[in-house]
């Protein structure tokens, strides 16, 4: 009975692992070359995907530890939120993934790990990285598509993302109609170009050891003063790796594609 059951398990677990396999496949590998400099992305359409549909876009920025060339590291968090069948049906978009080079950042910050948490100098008045200009460059490229619909553009990202989430928003203040930072950081001082612009869900591990949380608490206080409503959540029980329970909160994408852009 014991062998019966342990083998039953493995069986699912196989089938599991083949189905988060098969459902990453859905992620049609792309490049993006703007100025001589490339972009490594992966994107999935809607099934049934139709030209003359207009559809939400959502791009997706992974942390530091996904950067490379392989254009698959990326999709390790978050891609199985939007190929989930019922979710895929639910809520119909196009998703972008790109991948950031390995010596590269999405945000304009000094990182110094000597220490952890990690200690974070904004420095938004050099302009974007490379790797966030290509990032800007492909989401204008994709924003003249037919099929996309502009008022329903949004950025979501975690560590690193998050990171490049509340810069994209800085960057791009009148893109975007919701975004998710999770368990990132920013520069307070550039909240006012997009605070009242753009619905914001934050979230954060209490017992982060990498990004602190006091991060987040200081872009909602900054967002808060520039008389933005965010929504933050705080799991007491979570360290850096917050993007579990947060693409586990039933409400996430309804949240997310419920907004829309107001021009």
């Amino acid at each position: 009975m014991v062998r019966k059951y342990i083998f039953s398990c493995l069986l699912f677990l196989g089938a599991l692992l083949m189905g988060q396999a098969q459902d990453t496949s859905l992620f049609k590998k792309e490049k993006w070359i703007k100025n001589g400099d490339t972009l490594l992305y992966r994107v999935l359409y809607p099934e049934n995907f139709d030209k003359n549909v207009s559809y939400p876009l959502v791009f997706f920025l992974h942390g530091a530890g996904e950067r490379g060339n392989d254009n698959e590291k990326q999709l390790t968090h978050g891609s199985t939120l939007f190929t989930d069948g019922e979710n895929r049906t639910d809520y119909p978009a196009i998703v972008v993934m790109p991948q950031c080079p390995q010596d590269d950042y999405w945000a304009q910050v000094n990182v110094d790990r000597s220490n952890y948490p990690i200690q974070l100098d904004f420095q938004f008045e050099k302009g974007p990285t490379k790797a966030m200009g290509l990032v800007m460059s492909l989401l204008e490229e994709f924003q003249q598509k037919k099929y996309v619909n502009n008022h329903q553009v949004y950025v979501m990202g975690l560590s690193m993302g998050g990171m490049g989430t509340y810069e994209l928003l800085a960057r791009k203040p009148h893109t975007f109609a919701a975004a998710i930072p999770i368990c990132g950081a920013g520069d307070p001082k550039q909240v006012n170009k997009y605070a009242l612009n753009t619905p914001i869900w934050a979230f954060h591990g209490a017992h982060d050891n990498v990004v602190d949380p006091l991060h987040s608490f200081e872009m909602v206080t900054a967002l808060l003063k520039e008389g933005a409503f965010p929504r933050f959540t705080l799991y007491d029980h979570a360290n850096h790796n917050s993007w579990d329970p947060a693409f586990a909160e039933p409400d996430l994408l309804s949240w997310l594609f419920s907004h829309q852009l107001k021009k």
